[in-house]
């Protein structure tokens, strides 16, 4: 190993000269109270940056043991030095875009940017090297690694300099969201609002809390109570296992009390308002998705007697229509796993969603292939235990099914479910629902073939937040709601990769194929599964669902 001399020698040697030369500065180094390890030097200073790590021993960092446990601490440990070290880039000066690590929106994830383990830390960044056109800039690449990166690490990740309170508090608050999510099952609870929670953002693009608004507070009936691990007591709503209808008026907060319980799926960092928005870990946003390929699902449940006798139990397309899309969403849920279906009728495919009395007066049941979800939404959790938060805003035609029914009235929020009961049942009751089934989930195996391509032209990348590339195919999961962000997506890519290469090889469906993928995760940790053998510190953990929906979302795949 090279020492931090050695490293300065070389820049300074280097000042001057073309650029390709950085390539020399691959390998490791060792500094005071660090080692660096130059993984991959960009091509060019246009290219990508360059990836390096640091490790310090455990013991210099000094982070105290209580803090690194368990796995949930390390998790929330690693969130808050990720967002330590990026603070301390952001208030260097001169080193705008010169060093990189994530950038964490408000939700606290497995990362891989910097991983904690039993005698070590190591934090896994991109630098750009230097450079004026295709010249280094010898002496201000000594500068960025003799005196700035040494002043983040020590000031970013040495307990005795960050902040020890805040450390102690995300971790704390952690894992009381983990202990509510567990609380929820204890409950028959499907989510979990605290009163005084804080539930709109500043704008639609940010993910910040705006700090005037109404303070979310639960109607007494939904009133529930917790004494949490670190002592305090939370009060505020659950909602149960079943059926719940939010209604009300447009911009009263029925999509802000939906788009916090979709993103309830992650635990929230302190101040985000949402940090005790706690919501079922597999719950999945449904809605239409025009123009989605679709391969042999069985949506029969929904849509059938289509023209020209066209399977639906096997159905499959390049190019779904809005209802078709999204009776294929909730069979793909419920074949992933989802025990909670989060839908917005703003985002829905209308005659999906319903078709009222009139209606079928007009056409009779055998003239039409689609059942609504309003005739299956009960059968769903009667027979498939999986229950549904709905918003609606334009029929009551849900009043029947519903088993719990909140109004949003001004962001406060209302239980309404009697008076919409006795508007529901002093009007004609559609008692052909009574005998009305769910149907059948169809578990499907996904064939090795449908992964063809190797080599480079075989590689999975992602290309932003929205987009996974596999050779020619731009996978659009533009749809997916509740992926959070690229790093994400990175996940997808990096989880994608590995997953064709080691788990296609046998005869189980797709949900058993993943769920094996992601024990060997928990087992292994995350950045266990890159293809990268040295610097796998750009991407985050992925829900199964997001997995499972961008495998559905490939036009390439083959099922048997």
């Amino acid at each position: 190993m090279k020492m931090e001399r050695d490293l300065i020698k070389l820049l300074l040697s280097m000042d001057g000269k073309s650029y390709g030369l950085y390539k020399s500065l691959k390998g490791e180094y060792k500094f005071n109270n660090f080692v660096l390890k130059i993984d991959k030097i960009q091509a060019d200073p246009y290219a990508p940056p360059s990836k390096m790590r640091v490790i310090i021993d455990r013991k210099i960092a000094e982070i105290p043991e209580k803090f690194l446990s368990t796995k949930d601490r390390r998790i929330a440990a690693g969130d808050f030095l990720t967002r330590s070290f990026y603070n301390m880039i952001k208030s260097t000066k001169n080193i705008k875009g010169k060093i990189n690590i994530d950038k964490c929106n408000q939700e606290v994830l497995e990362r891989t940017s910097v991983i904690i383990r039993e005698k070590e830390i190591e934090v896994r960044f991109e630098a750009e090297l230097p450079a004026v056109g295709r010249r280094i800039l010898g002496r201000e690449a000594k500068n960025l690694f003799e005196e700035i990166l040494p002043s983040i690490i020590e000031n970013g990740i040495y307990y005795r300099n960050i902040d020890k309170k805040g450390l102690e508090n995300q971790i704390r608050l952690y894992l009381d969201q983990e202990y509510i999510r567990e609380e929820l099952k204890k409950k028959e609870l499907v989510a979990f609002i605290g009163n005084d929670s804080v539930l709109p953002r500043q704008s639609g693009v940010s993910t910040k809390p705006l700090l005037d608004s109404v303070p979310f507070k639960s109607p007494e009936k939904f009133q529930v109570s917790m004494e949490l691990p670190s002592g305090n007591k939370i009060t505020g709503m659950g909602i149960k296992k079943g059926i719940t209808l939010v209604v009300g008026g447009g911009y009263h907060g029925k999509s802000t009390l939906l788009n916090a319980l979709e993103l309830g799926v992650y635990n929230h960092i302190g101040g985000d308002g949402r940090e005790y928005v706690i919501t079922d870990n597999s719950a999945l946003k449904i809605r239409a998705e025009d123009g989605r390929s679709v391969k042999k699902v069985d949506i029969s449940p929904f849509i059938n007697n289509l023209p020209q006798n066209k399977d639906t139990k096997n159905f499959s397309t390049e190019n779904a229509s809005g209802s078709t899309s999204q009776a294929t969403n909730v069979m793909e849920a419920l074949e992933s796993g989802a025990k909670l279906l989060l839908i917005d009728e703003d985002t829905s495919a209308t005659n999906f969603m319903i078709r009222d009395i009139r209606m079928k007066k007009l056409i009779v049941k055998e003239k039409e292939p689609i059942t609504p979800f309003t005739d299956k939404i009960k059968a769903l959790y009667e027979e498939m235990g999986v229950s549904t938060i709905l918003i609606v805003g334009g029929s009551g035609d849900y009043f029947e099914a519903a088993d719990n029914i909140i109004m949003m009235d001004e962001y406060k929020v209302l239980d309404v479910t009697e008076k919409a009961k006795n508007i529901a049942f002093s009007e004609e009751y559609r008692k052909e629902l009574e005998n009305e089934r769910f149907g059948g989930v169809t578990e499907r195996i996904v064939l090795k073939k449908s992964f063809q391509l190797s080599g480079k032209e075989g590689r999975i990348k992602a290309r932003g937040k929205n987009v996974i590339q596999y050779g020619r195919e731009n996978i659009d999961i533009s749809y997916l709601e509740q992926l959070l962000d690229g790093y994400q997506s990175n996940g997808i890519a990096v989880l994608l990769e590995y997953f064709k290469d080691n788990y296609l090889h046998n005869e189980k469906n797709l949900k058993e194929i993943v769920d094996m993928l992601y024990m060997e995760i928990e087992k292994k940790g995350l950045e266990s599964v890159s293809s990268y053998s040295s610097h796998p510190g750009n991407y985050s953990l992925p829900r199964k669902q997001e997995f499972i929906g961008t495998i559905n979302r490939y036009r390439g795949l083959k099922i048997k």
